[in-house]
């Protein structure tokens, strides 16, 4: 049976019809396909001009390191061209630039890329950068350290020389020897961070063993030693800033100063004449260099004045100095020395008493930098607290040997020989030997050090820096 033409052609236009409604839809999703694939290469790209706005503000600050204006002397916002390699503008950078608060290296950054191809696709990356200081641990040494039992470390640990650890470190101990001869112990030489704590460690050769009962953290040996020198600030520029816009204080005519820090942004400055005798039978067995009590009468001292803390937060005395007080919310570096320097000269910092701050957020921050010994004198609190970056940049920072009592001599250094509990909250940079305690029994029984972290992207004014290099501290991207 013959078909008609009508009937052929129904079929026929229902196929076209569906053929052309596929190839609408396949066309559309095409279509949809390269736009979301073009946004995607929009949107990587303008994350890699955000990513290139980063690295050029780095660039920028090693070459002008306290410049947050890009160059322009103007605030901010910054719009910098961004071309490809043929010199074609293809995106832009927007820079928004917040400079360190006082007192701080950190410099945050925001930058926004944008294409020129798809304007509505933008990119943010927030980054922060800064220049450590050189307060990045909580002890660091020029010379052999021993930690006894009774000493608790809150913070990286580090000596030139050698370690022996016999209370409990919470962070890295580390030293730059792989081993050493250890002065306090005869035989052979020890690893360059040992401990003596049951059982103790096996001599090298041998492997150190695993010890997180002691080295809660870990050990390492050898790492590259610190750059001492560099370590210890600039005394004499200290000195030269303090006189143009610090506080400045010549020779005291008696044995010192002694200040006493208020919480209302000023100090009680008075002159110390005469220091406490040591009583009978105290006397310096160990042969110390500048042993003494360091101590006085505090009401026998002839007043001198109120000051009020300088703008640019540095006070230098060229004479010794005992300080004890509170601030709050100040940011200071009290540092003593005489110049030109000389071992017989070399002025030292006391603190018997209490030296606190008041907020733990940064915004309190003392230095006590010595040219000499940074002390804890005879007479000390039994119990003491001090809160501060302490640098003795000859000498050591610790207390003398006091001779305890015997049967046959009852007096001798006490009662201040043996004193209860020390707790330091800052660093402690120590050129020599470091310690506040002797192995019979003497000295502070309780010994807790705990590192604080603000040191080292906000350190005290005028504390030395690793670099003048940013490095990038932060980063995240900004949704």
């Amino acid at each position: 049976m013959k078909k008609t033409l009508g009937q052929v052609l129904v079929p026929s236009l229902l196929v076209s019809f569906i053929g052309g409604a596929l190839i609408i839809v396949l066309t559309n999703l095409a279509v949809a396909n390269l736009s979301t694939i073009g946004k995607a290469s929009s949107s990587e790209l303008a994350f890699q001009i955000a990513e290139a706005g980063i690295e050029y503000y780095r660039w920028h600050l090693a070459h002008a390191s306290s410049d947050y204006q890009n160059g322009t002397g103007q605030p901010g916002p910054y719009t910098i061209p961004y071309n490809d390699k043929n010199g074609t503008q293809i995106g832009q950078i927007i820079l928004d630039i917040t400079p360190p608060p006082i007192g701080s290296t950190v410099v945050t950054i925001l930058s926004t890329g944008k294409v020129t191809a798809d304007p509505s696709v933008q990119r943010k990356i927030r980054s922060q950068l800064a220049i450590p200081s050189l307060a990045r641990y909580a002890t660091v040494a020029n010379d052999v350290m021993r930690f006894g039992p009774g000493t608790e470390i809150f913070g990286p640990i580090h000596s030139n020389a050698g370690i022996r650890f016999d209370g409990i470190a919470n962070n890295i101990v580390t030293s730059a020897q792989a081993s050493y001869d250890d002065p306090d112990h005869s035989g052979a030489n020890e690893f360059g961070v040992h401990t003596h704590v049951n059982p103790t460690d096996p001599l090298p050769p041998a492997t150190a063993p695993n010890r997180p009962d002691v080295f809660r953290a870990g050990r390492q040996f050898p790492v590259p030693a610190v750059d001492f020198p560099g370590l210890t600030a600039n005394l004499a520029q200290i000195k030269t800033d303090a006189q143009a816009a610090g506080r400045y204080f010549a020779n005291s005519g008696g044995q010192g100063y002694y200040m006493i820090l208020k919480t209302d942004d000023s100090f009680d400055l008075y002159r110390v004449n005469s220091l406490t005798n040591p009583p009978s039978g105290c006397d310096n067995l160990l042969g110390q260099t500048g042993w003494g009590t360091w101590s006085f009468a505090t009401n026998t001292q002839p007043f001198l004045g109120n000051y009020t803390f300088p703008a640019n937060g540095l006070i230098f005395f060229e004479d010794h100095l005992w300080v004890r007080g509170q601030i709050n919310t100040a940011r200071l570096t009290i540092a003593s020395g005489v110049f030109p320097e000389t071992p017989t000269t070399n002025t030292s910092i006391t603190v018997n008493n209490d030296l606190l701050y008041t907020n733990f957020d940064g915004q309190d921050v003392i230095s006590l930098i010595a040219q000499n010994n940074l002390n804890v004198g005879w007479a000390s609190a039994n119990t003491l607290t001090i809160d501060a970056a302490l640098v003795a940049k000859n000498g050591r920072v610790g207390r003398y040997y006091y001779r305890p009592p015997t049967s046959t001599s009852n007096q001798r250094c006490a009662p201040y020989h043996v004193r209860n509990q020390i707790t330091l909250y800052g660093t402690i940079t120590t050129n020599q030997r470091y310690g506040f305690a002797y192995t019979d029994g003497t000295g502070y029984a309780t010994r807790t050090i705990t590192y604080d972290p603000n040191l080292l992207y906000a350190p005290p004014p005028s504390f030395p820096l690793t670099s003048s290099q940013y490095e990038i501290i932060s980063w995240e991207e900004v949704r």
